[in-house]
């Protein structure tokens, strides 16, 4: 039941980071109050640490901003930014007028700093979304001795709206209408200088000041900052690693207080990792190698089998079926509690050695996920009998291994399914759904049963219902900003608006493999908040190949307002789908490519790019294009976004399959909304697949 709280994005940006604030920051580059490596509010050349992540707020009495900054590679850093200059009779309690600004930054610094020549660096600030920041630069610092670093550079844009001389390139244009991008006003119209230094005093505290060449604009009934003087003057402290707190007086009229905290995925804040050391791999004797069979009459292959789901029931990993010749052992498995498939195949093996017959020379190990079998990973027992303490040992075990699309079923001995086929939770909730029809950021807490009933393992009824801990609103979705498109979003805060209980979901979803490295899914029913209907999706995944595409079509009808059974408030229903493409170009970088038709009508297309990292964590941004018109579309012209997953294990060091995601975009309008769908395709096979396998099998003999 999403409620229009007038609550700074601020704080949803900053929370998310909190908890685990305590990754490496260089202590040689601090964030600016724009949430990007840099003094006040102009920049340095200086980057973070590679991959760092930084959730950054900052105040005064007239702006509130929030960034998101993610250093991409080891010179290019991107941000994500929410804004509000002068738009609040009190931050914390209404804005005016939709005037939330949202903004994305690029930086990408040339080189390193060496001895005489200082780091350089080229920027865009607030390019995606050009507003009042946007503004591009060439900045360059550099360190003298061990504590001071002195910054120079040359801005256009907001950076030239003071004290700025005419520019050799030509006059600026603005983006018509706003919300385009504008990139024939880049480096136009008139350039200022701009520079500062910041002094690191010592380990937390440092000092900074600048001369800067902003001049807010008038907004609303006056100037957003009062400018009294150019110079601005900083105090920075530093209370642990990964937290930067800041006082700052800006321009000779305003206080500003600031907060940064910072994670590396690289670097887990707590220990390495509590999961149970595997057990070791039992090593057969050399006559014991040498066997050519085993006795079936003395150790039959459910002796076995029982056997081994038992030891795998103990690793959080279910055995589905068995197939065991003189010389080869076919396992297939569900993983239900680690995040690497690699670290499931990894105990797998290890169990195996303990009860396989010893003439087995050959271990099958196919992970399957929703029942449906992903890969086959084909290693020799001696491989692990040799290789396992061996330096070198994980790299050597991965070149030898095969990987195939898995066997057939019918050739395997089905496992029983142990304990019960239903089950169930109950937790909290959290929903920011900024910038909808009403022109608000609408925040909704509360509580989610959600219930699983695995009839077969590819074949699953599943469900959750929720109540809202807020109040109800009188007037929840406000004047329609975009009247000629259906509201397929922008009309969230009426959903569940009565105070009671509603069916967020209720979902059938039958998955199979239809041929080779080809895989199916079905979901029918109550697939999402806002609609409900038939969902199919087909996908081509090679298990060695980089590249998958997929197709799926959906039929779906919009949910009445109350979240329970009926489709007549809207009456409107849509055919609705995309034609897919994915890319794993390795190292973790993943491209996603959707074209097709919008729930609204509309037909363009998305293109996803994801940074994953071997711990799990996932960094992506995302935009979408559609034949929308601007007017139609509404604020914004095209989506775009950045999506954060973090790993449930990097802070409790407890092996999960659990993740925490947020999803930070410009807006929830109607233009370029897709289904939300539980089980695509893609996100359940490739953890099996050659590529995934590869990036994560570190953890093969953890």
């Amino acid at each position: 039941m999403p409620k229009r709280i007038h609550l700074a994005p601020t704080v949803a940006v900053a929370a998310s980071m909190v908890a685990g604030s305590a990754g490496g920051q260089d202590v040689s580059a601090t964030y600016s109050l724009y949430g990007t490596p840099g003094l006040l509010e102009t920049p340095t050349a200086q980057s973070a640490p590679e991959n760092e992540v930084a959730a950054t707020f900052a105040y005064t009495d007239t702006y509130l901003r929030s960034t998101l900054t993610f250093q991409i590679t080891k010179r290019l850093s991107g941000s994500f930014r929410y804004s509000n200059v002068d738009l609040y009779d009190d931050p914390f309690v209404g804005s005016v007028d939709r005037d939330l600004e949202r903004g994305f930054d690029l930086q990408y610094r040339f080189n390193n700093e060496g001895q005489y020549l200082p780091a350089m660096a080229i920027g865009l600030r607030d390019f995606l979304t050009p507003g009042r920041f946007q503004s591009e630069y060439l900045v360059a610092s550099k360190s003298v001795g061990d504590a001071l670093i002195v910054s120079a550079g040359l801005g256009w844009g907001q950076l030239a709206t003071a004290d700025g001389f005419d520019s050799p390139f030509g006059s600026r244009s603005v983006a018509e209408p706003s919300g385009q991008l504008g990139p024939d006003a880049w480096f136009r119209g008139d350039a200022a200088l701009f520079g500062g230094f910041e002094y690191q005093i010592n380990d937390r505290w440092g000092v900074k000041a600048e001369y800067s060449t902003i001049a807010y604009p008038e907004v609303g009934n006056g100037v957003a900052i009062p400018v009294e003087s150019p110079y601005n003057y900083g105090l920075t402290y530093r209370p642990r690693e990964g937290v930067q707190l800041g006082l700052s007086y800006l321009y000779g009229t305003q206080v500003g207080i600031s907060g940064s905290f910072a994670l590396n995925p690289n670097r887990r804040p707590g220990s390495s990792g509590t999961e149970r050391a595997p057990a070791p791999i039992k090593v057969r004797s050399a006559d014991a190698r040498a066997a050519q069979s085993w006795d079936r009459a003395a150790v039959p292959e459910n002796a076995i089998a029982t056997a081994l789901s038992a030891l795998l029931k103990t690793e959080g990993i279910t055995l589905s079926g068995v197939d065991i010749s003189d010389t080869t052992a076919r396992i297939r498995y569900t993983n239900g509690r680690y995040r690497s498939e690699a670290q499931a195949a990894g105990r797998v093996a290890r169990m195996a050695t303990q009860v396989v017959p010893d003439s087995v020379k050959t271990f099958v190990l196919e992970p399957q996920r929703r029942g449906i079998p992903l890969s086959a990973i084909r290693i020799a027992r001696s491989d692990l009998e040799q290789l396992e303490n061996r330096a070198g040992g994980t790299d050597a075990i991965l070149s030898r291994a095969e990987f195939d699309d898995a066997g057939p079923t019918a050739d395997l001995r089905m496992v029983d399914r142990e304990g019960s086929s239903f089950a169930w939770g109950l937790g909290p909730y959290f929903r920011l759904n900024p910038f909808s029809g009403n022109g608000s950021v609408d925040l909704d807490i509360g509580l989610s049963l959600r219930g699983v009933y695995t009839i077969r393992p590819n074949m699953v009824l599943s469900g959750a219902i929720e109540q809202s801990l807020l109040e109800p609103e009188d007037d929840p979705a406000g004047v329609d900003a975009t009247p000629d498109v259906q509201n397929v979003r922008s009309d969230g805060s009426r959903y569940g608006n009565d105070g009671v209980p509603v069916l967020s979901s209720l979902t059938f979803s039958h998955f199979a493999r239809p041929g080779t490295d080809l895989y199916s899914r079905v979901s029918v029913g109550y697939l999402e908040r806002f609609f409900g209907g038939v969902s199919g999706e087909l996908l081509w995944k090679p298990v060695n190949s980089s590249l998958g595409l997929g197709v799926e079509i959906n039929q779906v009808a919009q949910r009445d307002s109350d979240m329970r059974f009926g489709f007549e408030e809207y009456d409107y229903d849509v055919t609705t789908g995309h034609v897919s493409a994915y890319y794993d170009f390795g190292n973790g970088y993943h491209a996603q490519v959707d074209a097709g038709r919008y729930l609204a009508g509309d037909w363009g297309a998305t293109i996803s790019v994801d940074r994953e990292f071997d711990n799990g964590w996932v960094i992506g941004a995302y935009v979408t294009q559609t034949d929308l018109a601007y007017e139609d579309f509404g604020s914004g012209s095209y989506n775009k976004g950045v999506q954060v997953t973090v790993p449930q294990d990097f802070f409790t060091g407890s092996p999960t399959r659990g993740s925490y995601a947020n999803t930070f975009r410009t807006r929830a309008g109607d233009g370029g909304a897709r289904l939300q769908v539980d089980g695509r395709l893609y996100d359940v096979v490739r953890d099996g697949h050659l590529a995934d396998l590869s990036d994560t099998w570190g953890r093969f003999w953890r």
